[in-house]
């Protein structure tokens, strides 16, 4: 609003004035809808005719405050609009939606402002208004009402004072535009603390908050995805270019020691490039396997599980149920959890076996890695394990360890998920174990390892 005595020549006077002339109407109108509401509803419950009526009191409070934020444009000097977003409710149909306006808090809040709005705060507009507004001007009008109404000869200011004379009703008009001035700033007072107030009573942020909620844990999991995509080309982009490349050197070096005369410098210094070109070759599998494992992204979760099973240094048990293939970002996770457990259990257990379990349930892949080793891990100890604590949060899963002093140890996690396609289910670590089918991968390599011929 306008400060000083501009504010006299601006249009917020008439705005806080229609502010709260409105807020009059209103709160009458609403005083006399929620008693008639309570009553017939009351009344006519026995019949049940009444129900909906009950529940039109109940929910009166969504179309007052929805109202209230359109008045509330009248005496908002460039504040951010009102929240007004609500929850989307969980299935169609009528009673889904009242169900869901019902269990929201702002539902109760707004009914709480509408039964003050109606019992209180309309005759607190109405005697602003009459103070601010009305009584000003009939102090102002007295000359035009000794002229009108009086005949020219008295005339009653507020019907409490008798006018006789035209100086002193003139006196008297001057005296009401004073108070008229002075009205005008009390009517902006007035309707900016009725406005603060409505605004804090009706204020809704849940919906909002909810909205930034949900684009936020959106926007988290499209990093997650862009992640794991940028990880599959590095790792396909290592595997057909520089691993392709150490190969071919490999096996020409590999020739070049067959045609070199034995037992000559060329011959060690040949050997010596062939020894350190195949244990770059191997630096650079293991770099691959740890960026994305090829079997991962051919062949499935359940193909990888038992492929870290199988180069683990502690036999593993492997028991997982997986119906089809599932989100890569959630196959990624699952499978670092269980990487990086069975690497713990190799290197810090002192476990004589290991097991891997998991399935699909409700909607959750829940997996547990256990061990019979001495027990006694903590996931902040320096174990990897908060990173993917981390990485697994971010799907909204949960990873929890439990591992008491002398074992066993427990690792478990749970990821929401969704089946993208069929493969078949692995058992590991028994006899007659089947192995696993699929599709794609290097026709040269077996299917539960990744590829270590650079044919794939």
């Amino acid at each position: 609003m306008a400060a000083g005595p501009r504010y006299l020549v601006s249009p917020w006077p008439w705005r806080s004035a229609g502010y709260l002339l409105s807020g009059v109407v209103t709160g009458a109108a609403l005083l006399v809808a929620l008693v008639l509401l309570a009553v017939l509803g009351g009344v006519l419950a026995v019949v049940v005719v009444g129900v909906p009526l009950l529940a039109g009191l109940l929910l009166a409070g969504i179309p007052v405050a929805r109202l209230e934020r359109r008045r509330l444009r009248l005496v908002d000097a460039g504040a951010e609009p009102v929240a007004g977003r609500r929850r989307a409710p969980g299935a169609g149909g009528p009673w889904a939606w009242l169900t869901a306006r019902l269990r929201e808090r702002a539902t109760w809040r707004e009914l709480g402002y509408a039964v003050l709005f109606a019992g209180l705060l309309w005759p607190v507009d109405a005697l602003l208004v009459t103070v601010g507004l009305l009584v000003p001007a009939a102090v102002a009008a007295t000359p035009l009402l000794m002229a009108t109404v009086g005949d020219g000869r008295e005339a009653k200011v507020l019907k409490q004072w008798t006018v006789t004379e035209w100086p002193t009703a003139f006196a008297v008009a001057g005296l009401g535009l004073v108070l008229l001035c002075a009205g005008a700033y009390l009517l902006g007072v007035g309707a900016g603390a009725r406005g603060a107030l409505t605004r804090l009573l009706i204020d809704s942020r849940e919906g909002e908050l909810d909205a930034r909620v949900v684009e936020l844990t959106r926007s988290r999991v499209r990093l997650v995805d862009a992640f794991e995509a940028e990880r599959r080309r590095i790792e396909r982009d290592l595997h057909d270019g520089a691993q392709q490349r150490l190969v071919a050197l490999t096996m020409t070096l590999g020739l070049a020691r067959l045609d070199a005369p034995p037992g000559g410098p060329l011959a060690e210094q040949l050997t010596k490039a062939h020894q350190e070109a195949t244990a770059a070759l191997a630096e650079l599998r293991e770099l691959i396997q740890g960026i994305h494992p090829k079997v991962l992204a051919d062949y499935g979760l359940a193909a990888a599980v038992s492929d870290a099973a199988d180069r683990s240094a502690v036999p593993v048990d492997v028991a997982l149920e997986v119906p089809g293939r599932l989100p890569d970002a959630v196959e990624a996770a699952a499978y670092f959890v269980v990487s990086e457990a069975l690497a713990n259990v190799g290197k810090h257990s002192g476990a004589s076996r290991a097991r891997v379990a998991g399935e699909c349930r409700d909607g959750r892949l829940v997996l547990s890695v256990s061990d019979d080793g001495r027990g006694g891990a903590r996931a902040g100890a320096g174990s990897g394990l908060t990173g993917l604590a981390d990485r697994v949060s971010v799907l909204d899963g949960r990873l929890s360890l439990a591992s008491p002093v002398g074992g066993p140890t427990v690792l478990r996690v749970e990821i929401p998920c969704q089946p993208r396609r069929s493969v078949t289910a692995v058992t590991s670590g028994a006899p007659g174990a089947p192995e696993v089918s699929g599709t794609g991968g290097c026709a040269s390599c077996s299917p539960r390892t990744a590829c270590s011929c650079g044919k794939g």
